[in-house]
């Protein structure tokens, strides 16, 4: 009966590369490449005796580069199953993790891949903005300013999108990293409610523009909104030295009717406008 009120995590390789790895391994239950997708099957089966038993369990990803750095860390033989059960115990704290709620994994897989995506973005954009340290003039912390600023600023973008179903995207170029955020709204014609927005999501898109002023480089936001029985309308603007600056109708065209790997004109989609971004930036300077 105590069983029952153990939850329990396994480790997930998501990719036959992964999966490669760990054949290399003696004590690996698997010993050929090739029997990826019989793995897949026995997970997915195992998955599904442990909900019909009424145990919970959460599915991490199983990276084998930070297994084979966790092992020599930790001073652990990693050609053993002790050294994987620990090793997985310490992603159910610390790592990417979904639980299984009886969903196939074709669908788990891509979701568990997002979330580290999104993970590794917001870290990243965080330590962007521990690092930029404190203004020369004044010494305020110019990450932290740039957060409180980008919170400020994704309040007049939501507000300044009007009625509908707001679809954000942020894309911030670094030297290491391309950060991208992504951020959905919903707001009513009621001006007294406040809008619909994931707490997640709001944190990782304010971090990820944050670092974007932090930083001072270039970088891009768009806003898609869409209205029940209205075409939906494109709004964007430009991160330059600090600042989001409105693009033209023209601007945000040509950026959504443009192929980003081959600069390829696009045709555009029918019903959709095209237009100016509007003022969400405050006067005066920053840092």
């Amino acid at each position: 009966m105590l069983r029952r009120e153990v939850p329990g995590t396994l480790g997930l390789l998501a990719d036959p590369a992964d999966f490669a790895a760990m054949c290399g391994y003696r004590s690996f239950t698997f010993d050929r490449p090739s029997d990826y997708p019989d793995y897949l099957q026995d997970v997915e089966a195992l998955l599904r005796s442990l909900a019909a038993r009424g145990l919970h369990t959460t599915v991490a990803l199983f990276d084998p580069e930070e297994y084979a750095e966790y092992c020599g860390e930790s001073g652990l033989d990693p050609d053993t199953p002790e050294a994987r059960t620990r090793f997985t115990a310490e992603l159910a704290g610390s790592g990417t993790v979904m639980p299984y709620t009886g969903q196939p994994l074709d669908e788990l897989v891509p979701l568990l891949a997002d979330e580290a995506v999104r993970r590794a973005t917001w870290e990243y954009a965080t330590a962007v903005l521990a690092g930029v340290g404190r203004c020369a003039d004044c010494g305020e912390d110019i990450g932290h300013a740039s957060f409180d600023r980008a919170a400020d600023t994704l309040k007049r973008l939501v507000a300044g999108a009007g009625p509908g179903h707001h679809h954000f995207v942020c894309s911030v170029p670094t030297e290491d990293e391309q950060l991208v955020a992504v951020l959905h709204a919903e707001t009513t014609e009621d001006a007294e409610a406040p809008p619909r927005i994931d707490p997640g999501q709001s944190l990782d898109f304010v971090t990820v523009l944050a670092a974007g002023l932090a930083l001072g480089g270039p970088g891009g936001l768009v806003v898609r909104t869409a209205r029940e029985g209205q075409g939906d309308r494109v709004h964007g603007w430009r991160l330059d030295r600090g600042r989001l600056t409105v693009l033209t109708a023209a601007a945000v065209f040509n950026a959504y009717c443009t192929d980003a790997d081959t600069g390829d004109p696009v045709p555009p989609e029918p019903g959709v406008e095209y237009c100016p971004g509007y003022e969400v930036d405050e006067p005066g300077p920053h840092h």
